[in-house]
């Protein structure tokens, strides 16, 4: 189902920034009262206080730490980028290698996700290019609890931010660089298998979906980073609101406590360049919230 602008409602939000400076905010999830995130080109992966601002430094690698996801345990996973592996957090804070996808992955990998039974689906960027250029199809990884590797999904353009559904039923990934760009979504087999491959949404030219979330409903929230706004996919496949925030490329959602007055918080990786190079010296990544209507 193709964006219908004219019929999606747009809503304003007040963003306050939690934290910032920051090279490359990336890969927010809400785990155990916290806002977990990579910041990619330093390295580091924090755990923040929204309450506070106080972050804390729980990993840290030279290899472009991207995606994080945490097993039924509780330890986190985290896509090391640019050795293709997932290394998983353990309780004393040693980081170990849960899996190598080099001989899998074509160049380097991005987000990923994982699911209730402990299966972590990654994204792989093909190779180097960046838009204009045609991006270079590259499989969709899975990693299973015992560390093996397997293929999940082949020619992705680009998998992106990726979701599974409230129920653990349905994987949707955002694939980039596709034309258009598009969420494709998948049944998830009870052997981790993926099937039933279809285009859940696609979006306007200027619509690079980056960046996923999804709340109790199954409401699909889109960062598109050149828009420079949100967008809210129904369970249906259909764009029924978008938000206006400032270079949008990852979102993450704070679930509704019991006794609050809103509908939840929202939470952007923001950042003004995503290239290594121009963030080095002036580091100007944030952490923006804002409170849901109820």
């Amino acid at each position: 189902m193709s964006i219908d602008r004219e019929n999606a409602d747009g809503v304003e939000l007040e963003w306050d920034v939690v934290l910032g400076g920051l090279r490359f905010p990336e890969g927010p999830r809400w785990h155990e009262g916290s806002l977990w995130f990579s910041d990619v080109h330093a390295g580091r992966v924090h755990r923040l206080d929204v309450e506070s601002g106080t972050a804390q430094v729980v990993a840290e690698t030279d290899t472009a730490p991207a995606g994080l996801g945490f097993l039924p345990d509780g330890r986190l996973l985290l896509s090391s980028g640019s050795d293709c592996r997932i290394l998983r957090r353990e309780p004393d804070g040693r980081l170990e290698v849960h899996a190598d996808l080099g001989e899998l992955a074509s160049w380097q990998l991005n987000d990923l996700c994982v699911d209730p039974r402990g299966r972590a689906f990654v994204g792989d960027y093909g190779d180097g290019s960046a838009p204009p250029d045609p991006a270079f199809p590259a499989d969709l990884l899975r990693v299973d609890p015992d560390g093996s590797v397997h293929v999940a999904a082949f020619d992705m353009h680009f998998a992106n931010g990726m979701v599974v559904t409230p129920d653990g039923g349905t994987l949707v990934v955002a694939e980039t660089r596709s034309v258009p760009g598009r969420l494709t979504a998948f049944t998830i087999a009870d052997d981790g298998e993926l099937t039933g491959r279809r285009t859940l949404c696609e979006f306007e030219p200027h619509v690079l979906p980056d960046g996923l979330a999804i709340d109790a409903l199954g409401n699909i929230w889109v960062a598109s980073p050149f828009s420079g706004e949100l967008l809210r996919v129904s369970p249906d496949g259909r764009v029924d609101l978008h938000v206006r925030v400032d270079n949008p490329y990852a979102v993450a959602l704070r679930p509704v406590t019991a006794g609050a007055s809103g509908g939840g918080e929202l939470f952007v990786c923001s950042s003004p360049d995503w290239r290594p190079d121009a963030t080095e010296d002036n580091p100007q990544g944030v952490i923006l919230r804002a409170v849901l209507p109820a």
